[in-house]
């Protein structure tokens, strides 16, 4: 049948429950063994990992201080091999401190894993290994990528460790072993799309791996076996990812069964950006409650005309970026265009009113990305 064609082109997949298993600086022993396997067969193995750096943050023992952007309301990213700290936000950065900037303490602790992380323990795991890593840092020359390309068509590396990058450009040859050691990373983002965003990265990263009936195989590490992005990209059946999902969607009144609107008011002036955002809302609020039909609890923070609801304001998931403060409003509803137009009617009044005073309104329909 078709979707035996289908199953035999795709590798076999295994879930490791990282809770369960024994790690070595966050990658499993059954991860290890298995690429320690082809390499011995001489077969080339895959680590993805959508995340460059050495760690995501830099800890201090004693105090708890993090290495934070003092531009944006992010962390700044341990790169060990130059000793700098990256913001991946603005690209802002500053060498890696002696001691905590707080307390002094010498004892600096890198937390989490990026693709340089991963590198180095697989180096000390297979020191004879060839290991290349592709990602924004690595590819910054304009011919680095099309020369690792041509080392990867070669053979000439046993391990490759990267990022989104290794899905631009022409396809890669399939690898003998995929390993996902951070499988359910993205899942943790604050934004409704984050379930089907890492859904889609599994898939990618499993297509990379030959096919089952050629030797291909994967292993996903995660925290969430049972997450149906999770399990869906396991047992490679969507239909168990889009059931659940559209159930959540529905129940929660996310697309594709309303229209948002995202609203973003920045500055450089965390009181008055608050202000204009609470003054948006409160516009937008007034302009429901005109036609109101329907009450929403006040606890929620929601008012309806009809179809129309109103969520926040509240500072936005990246609440400083590049040296600008930022509050969010939400506008959701199932009627596109009586949503744009009370949003247009809102911010037209709001600049008549009380102008700019340096403020940015940013207005985005049908958002990709929450933050």
């Amino acid at each position: 049948t078709g979707r035996a064609l289908a199953e035999a082109r795709l590798p076999t997949v295994r879930c490791i429950n990282i809770n369960q298993a024994v790690m070595h600086h966050g990658i499993s022993e059954n991860l290890l063994r298995e690429i320690g396997q082809r390499i011995a067969r001489r077969e080339q193995s895959l680590m993805f990992i959508n995340r460059r750096g050495y760690a995501p943050v830099l800890m201090c023992t004693a105090c708890g201080w993090t290495s934070g952007c003092k531009h944006c309301a992010g962390k700044m990213v341990l790169h060990l091999k130059d000793q700098r700290l990256r913001c991946h936000h603005c690209g802002y950065q500053v060498r890696v401190p002696n001691a905590c900037p707080g307390c002094g303490n010498a004892d600096l602790h890198p937390v989490g894993s990026g693709t340089q992380r991963v590198e180095s323990v697989l180096q000390d795991h297979f020191p004879e290994a060839r290991i290349l890593r592709v990602d924004r840092d690595s590819t910054r020359n304009r011919r680095a990528w099309q020369t690792m390309r041509e080392q990867i068509h070669a053979n000439e590396v046993d391990i490759l460790i990267g990022t989104q990058m290794l899905f631009q450009g022409p396809p890669l040859p399939a690898v003998g072993f995929v390993g996902l050691p951070h499988a359910d990373a993205g899942l943790h983002l604050p934004d409704f799309r984050s379930a089907e965003r890492t859904h889609h990265a599994l898939l990618d990263a499993v297509r990379l791996a030959r096919p089952g009936n050629a030797g291909g195989s994967v292993v996903l590490q995660t925290y969430l076996p049972r997450h149906h992005a999770i399990a869906a990209a396991v047992s490679l059946n969507a239909t168990i990812f889009y059931d659940q999902e559209l159930a959540f969607r529905k129940t929660l009144g996310y697309p594709p069964f309303t229209h948002l609107i995202n609203l973003c008011v920045s500055g450089k002036h965390l009181g008055l950006v608050r202000e204009a955002a609470e003054r948006w809302a409160a516009l937008l609020k007034a302009a429901v409650s005109r036609g109101r039909v329907a009450e929403v609890s006040p606890a929620r923070n929601q008012d309806a005309r009809g179809d129309i609801t109103i969520l926040g304001p509240i500072p936005s998931t990246v609440s400083q970026l590049r040296g600008r403060f930022r509050w969010q409003l939400l506008v959701k509803s199932v009627n596109a265009e009586a949503a744009r137009e009370t949003v247009r009617a809102s911010l037209d009044e709001l600049e008549r009113k009380n102008g700019r005073n340096g403020l940015k309104f940013e207005v985005d329909v049908d958002p990709v990305e929450m933050v």
